[in-house]
């Protein structure tokens, strides 16, 4: 057979799936902001897994500012030597983002991040260091330098644990997102090994001189986050 009747039967490439298609024209929209204030934490953790479940490849990304009531939640690596060694009738709840133990509660401000990490082309390590980037951001705005650790995740002010990070990634989407700590009770990590570091320091934007309401610091924060977000979809190749 010569080259031109072999070039001839050569199957046609396939035309790209409607998925990817989907996913391409919607990569660089913002995410939804969806304030939902104080809810319970059970059925925000179910409407995350049902918005994940049903999701489609052009589902547009969301984020959600919301405040708990009083509880512990404990990562699916959660190990008893870091639960509460006293009782104060917090609830402890199982579910099922990574890590160990941390509180919530009320004046502290949670950011779910329910992302299509594939239409953005962002690896989990690259979107837990951007949310940590993005608090870093925020907390120097107000003149308080921070870090964040490579062998703990999460934001750090002088050693002290200011803000958390957890995540679940189900077909390439994550949610669960930040917790952080701005004017809620400290007291409550005081039973508990902080994200699984006994003796670990925790703190708060009130102690640090960042005398602003809550709501306030969950829209700058957005802010932060969706900044670095754009960043990294002007990025993507």
């Amino acid at each position: 057979m010569n080259q031109t009747a072999s070039a001839r039967a050569r199957p046609p490439d396939p035309a790209p799936a409607v998925a990817d298609i989907a996913r391409a024209c919607a990569r660089v929209e913002e995410p939804i902001i969806r304030s939902l204030g104080r809810v319970d934490y059970l059925p925000t953790w179910q409407a995350m897994q049902a918005f994940t479940a049903a999701r489609g490849a052009a589902t547009p990304d969301e984020l959600w500012q919301v405040e708990h009531p009083p509880l512990y939640t404990v990562g699916i690596a959660g190990r008893p030597e870091h639960l509460p060694r006293a009782h104060n009738a917090i609830p402890v709840v199982r579910i099922d983002r990574g890590g160990q133990i941390t509180y919530h509660g009320p004046g502290q401000v949670v950011l779910y991040t329910l992302l299509d990490l594939e239409r953005r082309q962002l690896g989990v390590r690259a979107l837990i260091r951007l949310l940590e980037r993005a608090v870093i951001d925020w907390l120097g705005q107000h003149g308080v330098a921070a870090q964040a650790r490579p062998d703990a995740p999460g934001v750090y002010v002088e050693g002290a644990k200011i803000a958390a990070l957890g995540l679940r990634i189900r077909r390439g989407c994550s949610y669960h997102g930040i917790a952080l700590n701005v004017a809620n009770a400290l007291a409550p990590f005081d039973v508990i090994d902080p994200c699984g570091y006994p003796g670990m320091r925790v703190t708060r934007a009130q102690d640090l001189g960042i005398d602003l309401a809550p709501a306030v610091v969950c829209e700058e924060l957005t802010a932060r986050v969706i900044e670095r977000l754009n960043q990294a979809s002007a990025a993507a190749p």
